[in-house]
């Protein structure tokens, strides 16, 4: 690999967070503006093109930040629940109701949310860029509809996410 592509994927992985968030947060804002059925009409508006083309590239970064965030075993801080180990999350599930604010990392509640929407955002790009590939088809509606329920989910998980920053960030000026 030469060494300006190298720098350049260095680049982009370093800002993977940043990237997903300024692409997804553009194409949730943008989204009620979106007429798309079986496939791109003729006259789509320039939010059509925009949403099927930054939503592709979005699905590319969310997979590369899905596995960046969990190769080399580092899945276990996020997915920890998925090998029975319940202990941080459900410590930081009864502090909560003991007003106590989850801590940041681990394997706790902020990392599980984490993985959780890690999972939602590929989902919304992988339904959306199979949705892409069957536009015309009487498939594509099918998956324009996954596409959709993913897309629903992958917002209420922003939400939480932002409220879990926000309390994460208050704690921290706290102390």
């Amino acid at each position: 690999m030469s060494e300006k592509l190298t720098q350049a994927l260095g680049f982009l992985l370093a800002r993977l967070h940043v990237w997903i968030v300024l692409s997804s947060t553009l194409l949730v804002c943008t989204s009620p503006w979106i007429f798309i059925g079986r496939s791109l009409r003729a006259n789509a508006s320039v939010w059509d093109y925009l949403h099927v083309y930054l939503g592709l590239i979005c699905a590319v970064l969310g997979i590369l930040f899905l596995l960046r965030n969990t190769l080399q075993g580092k899945w276990h801080q996020y997915f920890a629940w998925l090998v029975g180990d319940w202990g941080q999350l459900a410590q930081d599930i009864k502090g909560l109701f003991k007003g106590k604010l989850p801590v940041a990392g681990g394997k706790g509640l902020f990392s599980t949310v984490e993985g959780i929407g890690m999972l939602l955002l590929v989902a919304t790009g992988v339904t959306g860029a199979i949705w892409f590939i069957y536009q015309g088809t009487p498939l594509a509606m099918t998956w324009r509809g996954y596409h959709q329920i993913c897309a629903d989910f992958f917002i209420g998980f922003l939400v939480v996410h932002l409220v879990l920053a926000a309390t994460h960030i208050i704690e921290f000026i706290r102390q």
